[in-house]
Formats: structure tokens, sequence, C-alpha cells
């Protein structure tokens, strides 16, 4: 199990890993609502609220009980389902006008997203380990 410094040794490389994989998912599939600004800063915002928590957090808290796959079940489930709340909080809560199909793309993208990194990142991790 890697310890507190390893984590954070690897924080920087993984967070703009992170949302240079997101990044192109969430420019093509957030809804049209959206300027390019807002997208760009949807990729570093929402990866910079969740990133942390999942790479420094999670595995201190769930690695001494659970296996590796149980904790990137939770990692995988919390990390879109917190950056979903999120964005809608940021982006649509007071929109009265947005269609449940925007908001339901919206959050489809921003699950694609994270698929797409964590994909990548245990590509990574089974070619070098």
């Amino acid at each position: 199990m890697p310890t507190a410094a390893d984590l954070w040794a690897f924080l920087p490389l993984g967070f703009a890993l992170s949302v240079l994989l997101e990044l192109p998912v969430l420019l093509i599939g957030l809804s049209r609502r959206h300027s390019l600004s807002r997208r760009l800063l949807a990729a570093v915002w929402l990866t910079a609220c969740t990133y942390p928590i999942v790479v420094l957090v999670l595995p201190l808290l769930l690695r001494p009980t659970l296996s590796y796959e149980g904790y990137v079940a939770v990692a995988e489930i919390f990390a879109p389902l917190a950056e979903c709340g999120l964005f809608w909080w940021a982006f649509s809560r007071h929109e009265p006008k947005i269609s449940r199909g925007e908001i339901a793309q919206d959050m489809a993208a921003i699950v694609a997203a994270n698929l797409a990194s964590w994909l990548v990142g245990a590509w990574i991790l089974n070619a070098f380990y």
C-alpha cells in the first residue's frame, strides 16, 4: 500500500493527466448551453474538487479494510456522483429553462469523462505494474 508521501507525490501528475483525459469528453459531451470557457472550467474545477479525495483521502481510509478493487469501486462511484452534484449546483439549479434532456446530457458527459480517465489510469497501472 502506498504511503501518504507516495500519494502526495503522485497527485500533480495524476491530476494533470485526469484533466487532459476528461477535457475532450466534456468539450464534446456537455450540452450546447455551456460556453467553451465553462467547459474548460468544468474539466479543471470538477477534477480539483474530487481528485484529492480520491487520491489522498480514500486510499488511506479504505485500503486498510478494503481490497484495491473495493477502493476503486468506492472512488469511481464517489467521483462522478460528486462532480454531477457540483456541476448541477453551480450551473443548473437556478436556470429555470433547462430541459431534463440537457441536464441528463451534462451528467452523462461527466460520468463518461470519469470513465475515460479511470480506464486510461487502469491501463497505465497494468502496463507498469
